[in-house]
């Protein structure tokens, strides 16, 4: 899977970002597994790269969570 950037990941809906995710988690899995059986992961590169993405996209989540929590109806925000 390949790297996704910050305007990538808000250009996604919610269930494409929860599929992402459960695709990188799953990379991960396998990429630890490898290494946990003392072998060389196929991209070496690969753990640190599914790592970093997954962070974003629970970054993207948390602040999405957190404007929508902010934001209620009825009441205006002053300025």
């Amino acid at each position: 899977m390949a790297i996704l950037r910050n305007s990538e990941i808000r250009e996604l809906s919610s269930e494409e970002l929860e599929d992402k995710l459960s695709q990188l988690q799953g990379d991960m899995m396998k990429i630890r597994g490898v290494l946990a059986s003392g072998g060389i992961p196929e991209h070496v590169g690969r753990m640190r790269e599914t790592r970093r993405t997954i962070a974003r996209i629970e970054t993207y989540k948390t602040t999405q969570a957190k404007a929508s929590k902010d934001q209620k109806p009825g009441i205006t925000q002053k300025k």
